[in-house]
């Protein structure tokens, strides 16, 4: 795969200062710019300059696993091994905190929005069907939390069409979310109410637990680029897209937000996270809360 080596300013960096003495790699700012416009071209991932420690802490151990000497190489290297390093480099470069029932006044929200919609689907005699996208699903924390929340509160939901989609660029915690197994103290802001949705595994002396199969059961994991082409085609009753904006810039932002919105009903939600915002106008959404948007046409 070509490159852009606009991003790379060419293959050296013309005027590059000398190595820090006191760093184990070579990092020019060119290495820098190059790998930020990799990632910008296919994540949407947007890195400002005071990201360069971080770029250089997270790919550390990507040049350790694969025996390079610079950032230089690791650049020559992103060149010649396709499609699979770029991912590896994205994934490496992605924060992934989450953690279970986060932003929970979302979750209050999300529990009364989903009686409203069984309620209005029972009035047209409508079969009860729910659609959930958890976009930027990490490590499984988010899309746990969706189908425990719906597990209490539709005590018949396996008679129903309730299905989650959970997606994510990075592979990595993509394997770990479809496990759902998780350390014991990852559950200290679970309500004690649900915590019986949890089962220790086997021979782990409780230290790990693992979602019940019933919880499980109605999520689907899937890798994702949001930048890339969607094969879903909705229509979502919510989105849950928290804490992934905040590496996008305002166009990128805004692209997805209105993207996101063809793909939600009317009357659907759209849940974004705390320290995110949506720029400009969006035809059709209607601040209901905190970082809550409803779609109304």
């Amino acid at each position: 795969m070509a490159l852009a080596r606009a991003a790379a300013g060419g293959s050296a960096d013309a005027g590059a200062p000398a190595a820090d003495p006191l760093r184990e790699f070579a990092f020019s700012k060119g290495d820098f710019e190059f790998l930020a416009g990799l990632a910008y071209k296919h994540a949407g991932i947007s890195l400002s300059d005071s990201k360069r420690n971080l770029v250089y802490s997270r790919l550390s151990r990507r040049l350790r696993a694969l025996g390079l000497s610079s950032f230089g190489e690791y650049r020559q290297y992103l060149e010649s091994s396709g499609g699979d390093e770029v991912e590896r480099f994205i994934n490496s470069i992605s924060t992934n905190h989450t953690q279970f029932f986060r932003e929970a006044h979302h979750f209050t929200h999300f529990r009364k929005a989903v009686h409203e919609i069984f309620a209005e689907q029972d009035q047209k005699r409508s079969p009860r069907r729910l659609r959930v996208w958890s976009a930027g699903c990490s490590t499984g924390e988010e899309p746990y939390t969706i189908a425990l929340v719906l597990r209490r509160e539709l005590p018949e939901i396996a008679r129903h069409d309730v299905k989650i989609l959970a997606t994510d660029i990075d592979t990595d915690v993509l394997a770990k979310a479809s496990r759902g197994e998780y350390p014991a103290e990852s559950l200290d802001n679970v309500p004690d109410a649900f915590c019986r949705y949890f089962q220790p595994v086997p021979g782990s002396d409780g230290a790990t637990l693992k979602v019940a199969h019933d919880v499980r059961a109605l999520i689907t994991f899937r890798q994702l680029n949001l930048m890339s082409h969607w094969p879903m085609k909705g229509p979502f009753d919510a989105i849950f897209c928290r804490n992934v904006m905040i590496y996008f810039d305002a166009p990128t932002k805004s692209k997805l937000i209105d993207r996101l919105v063809r793909l939600i009903r009317p009357g659907g939600m759209l849940y974004i996270g705390h320290s995110e915002s949506l720029l400009g106008t969006h035809a059709g959404l209607r601040l209901m809360g905190r970082t809550i948007y409803r779609r109304d046409a």
